[in-house]
């Protein structure tokens, strides 16, 4: 092995050392479990349209120190349209993130952080529906890197057309 060869496998181990990913803390921010048609909706037959809403937010607390938040909302309504029960949870985490690149960085935090803190804002929330005696609600799990890409195609196309736009113009 050259020098030069030698070198380089050294400054990248040096870089692979260097970066850090270290969930601190799991914990739920806000929660709330809302059943306004009970008790008469549990005298109707269940034939539930469910639908799921999902953002997440990222806050640096500085020193390679960031919270994300997982909003989780959950919509159940009835064959007549009246809801069921709404969930809304707030699953945040707490994360030492440093080392990475900033494309690196971006993805961890729009997508890995999330898709660690979805099982348990999965858990809270058949917990809540459970408790509000409903029958068990099972998130299915979510790819939270095909909704990266998405995104990031989405922004993409976005700066494309204002780009073209402004060509348009001149």
């Amino acid at each position: 092995m050259s020098e030069e060869q030698n070198n380089q496998q050294q400054e990248n181990q040096g870089a692979q050392a260097e970066q850090q990913f270290i969930i601190e803390r799991v914990y739920v921010k806000d929660i709330s479990f809302e059943a306004p048609n009970s008790p008469a909706v549990f005298t109707e037959e269940w034939e539930p349209d469910t639908s799921l809403n999902l953002n997440t937010q990222v806050n640096p607390l500085g020193d390679d120190h960031y919270e994300v938040e997982l909003h989780v909302t959950v919509s159940v309504k009835n064959k007549e349209g009246k809801t069921s029960f709404l969930v809304e949870v707030v699953q945040a985490g707490a994360f030492l993130i440093s080392g990475y690149p900033q494309e690196q960085l971006g993805h961890l935090l729009a997508s890995y952080c999330p898709s660690n803190l979805f099982p348990y804002a999965r858990e809270v929330i058949s917990n809540l529906v459970s408790k509000g005696s409903f029958p068990e609600m099972h998130l299915s799990p979510i790819n939270f890197d095909a909704l990266y890409a998405q995104r990031l195609q989405e922004e993409q196309a976005k700066a494309e057309g204002s780009t073209q736009e402004q060509t348009e113009k001149v």
